[in-house]
């Protein structure tokens, strides 16, 4: 009976529940001022380059090594693997909206446009301000040809930090739609 014990205890990978991800909205909102009040592009474009040291800085250390395996992946267009470790992190953190956002980003790059709408509405639900998930929903938009949708997602993104890339997608609504 102890071997039995022994064995269930060992044998396979017990995991822990993941921990809630911490409050850092103090620090995002200070941050989202300095890049609203930027003076120029390139220090906007700097400061929200900070907004990934957030994001990307995932609960505990075993979903931070999922987190860094899967981008990995994702960069070397490792794609399968990406997915992989994205709905492993996704089921062990179901908390944390990056899994859902790298998930999604994948799905974008596969050309996998409406499997990607799921996970970013996800994310968004558990982190409304993230930058990524909600300009990657724009784009995600935009390449399915729901243009209002994804001006409307554009616009609120632009709110956010008027110096992302993606404002060359900005349409005069009134004009254009």
């Amino acid at each position: 009976m102890r071997a039995l014990v022994f064995i269930a205890c060992f044998a396979s990978p017990v995991w822990a529940d993941c921990p809630a991800v911490a409050d850092r909205s103090a620090a995002l909102d200070a941050l989202y001022l300095d890049i609203q009040n930027a003076d120029d592009q390139t220090t906007g474009l700097t400061l929200g380059q900070k907004l990934w040291e957030f994001w990307t800085d995932a609960p505990d250390v075993t979903a931070q090594e999922i987190l860094d395996r899967g981008m990995q992946r994702r960069s070397q267009y490792n794609f399968l693997g990406a997915m992989k470790d994205f709905d492993r992190l996704v089921a062990y953190c179901p908390h944390y909206a990056e899994g859902y956002n790298q998930r999604a980003f994948v799905n974008f790059l596969r050309y996998e446009f409406e499997a990607a709408l799921p996970d970013l509405d996800r994310a968004l639900e558990l982190s409304p301000r993230h930058l990524g998930a909600l300009s990657g929903r724009a784009m995600t938009f935009m390449a399915l040809g729901r243009d209002f949708e994804a001006q409307r997602d554009l616009r609120a993104a632009l709110a956010l930090n008027p110096w992302l890339p993606e404002r060359a997608y900005l349409l005069n609504l009134e004009e254009e739609l």
